[in-house]
């Protein structure tokens, strides 16, 4: 025999519990814990759990806990004795008080054990009660012993008091708790449920960062300036994307050189051979063929006007416009026609800055498949 715990236990709202669920600890289950059982005392409804009834309903009360090889003998001590079977759900079986951490553990196997709930002292007055509350003595003790055992029917032994009659009536007025097979069934509808609410929420979460409207996969992976565009103009992202790989490449373009020409830049003599090639769907000559070195040449050219723009939301009035240009020069040639589309024309609407309405109004002109 070993005796796992001896002494006093505070309970609130007369119980305790007994405690291995290894997902579901302190979680509500929708059938009473001593559903379909014939005593009120140790509720074993509940797999992994037990919910263990006291006489007080506030206070400390005595407890001891005790491990068994095989069933102990019963002492005449004990006024109230019930008995159930129960089951670990986890490596960890812990005696838990109401509102509050382990006691301690008990140190069981996940194996089947049969449990006897003893007590005495269970009916008593409300100055019984509040001799308890103010320090006193605890008025009821239990007993709590585990052994190895098959599972069986949870029984009465013994009962004598006017509290314990109750809860055991109390516990046959409830219907009986679901089947395996029903739990398990409503555990998959209650999954199902949970992972559709999950599915739901993400959605709505991804629709808001994305204008009102779901992505589609490919929009999802894009990467690229998309997430800046969609704050702009939510739908010309889905009629770019409708317009196919060509016709992607041609608005890339397109968008590209209206930069340019908005920037004063389509003339500019080591610029224009860039255009033409891009045009032609070429590599970019000299020095657009090194982005460094384009930007060495840009900066280092006087003759390039610098114009100062404003943000495409209006808060800043600080970006250089031609450099926004050549942002979409850059961005037109990329590798997947649909991020050079997109990156385009958010470097095109940065070229025109608060303005850029202007530029999406052409460019939906210009193709009118975008005119969704």
């Amino acid at each position: 025999m070993r005796t796992v715990y001896s002494g006093e236990l505070p309970v609130s709202y007369r119980q305790f519990y007994v405690e291995s669920r290894a997902d579901e600890r302190g979680a509500d289950h929708p059938w009473d814990p001593r559903a379909g059982q014939s005593n009120g005392l140790c509720g074993a409804a509940v797999p992994g759990h037990l919910f263990l009834t006291t006489g007080l309903h506030t206070g400390d009360v005595g407890l001891t806990v005790e491990v068994h090889d095989t069933a102990p003998p019963l002492d005449d001590e004990w006024e109230e004795v019930v008995e159930v079977s129960f089951r670990p759900n986890s490596s960890s079986t812990v005696l838990l008080p109401w509102g509050d951490g382990p006691l301690c553990d008990v140190g069981l196997a996940r194996t089947d054990y049969r449990v006897r709930y003893c007590g005495r002292g269970m009916d008593h007055t409300p100055d019984d009660e509040i001799a308890v509350l103010e320090g006193g003595e605890p008025f009821d003790h239990y007993l709590l012993q585990f052994w190895p055992a098959p599972p069986g029917a949870d029984r009465i032994v013994r009962q004598t008091s006017e509290s314990a009659a109750y809860w055991h009536e109390a516990a046959r007025r409830q219907p009986p708790p679901p089947s395996p097979e029903e739990w398990a069934e409503a555990e998959r509808r209650r999954r199902e449920e949970e992972e559709q609410a999950e599915r739901l929420a993400q959605e709505r979460a991804e629709a808001e960062v994305w204008g009102g409207l779901l992505p589609s996969p490919r929009l999802r992976e894009v990467g690229g300036n998309v997430r800046g565009l969609v704050r702009l103009d939510r739908e010309l992202i889905d009629a770019v994307e409708a317009a196919g790989a060509t016709g992607q490449r041609i608005i890339a373009r397109w968008t590209a050189r209206r930069a340019f020409a908005h920037a004063g830049l389509s003339d500019v003599d080591w610029i224009a051979p860039a255009l033409a090639a891009l045009d032609r769907g070429d590599e970019l000559p000299a020095p657009f063929d090194d982005e460094q070195r384009t930007w060495d040449r840009f900066f280092a050219d006087r003759r390039i006007p610098r114009t100062r723009v404003d943000t495409t939301d209006g808060s800043r009035d600080d970006f250089l416009q031609q450099a926004m240009a050549i942002h979409a020069l850059f961005a037109a040639t990329g590798t997947d026609p649909l991020r050079a589309a997109l990156d385009a024309l958010f470097a095109g609407a940065s070229t025109y800055g608060s303005a850029y309405p202007r530029l999406f109004a052409e460019v939906r002109r210009q193709f009118p498949v975008l005119q969704r």
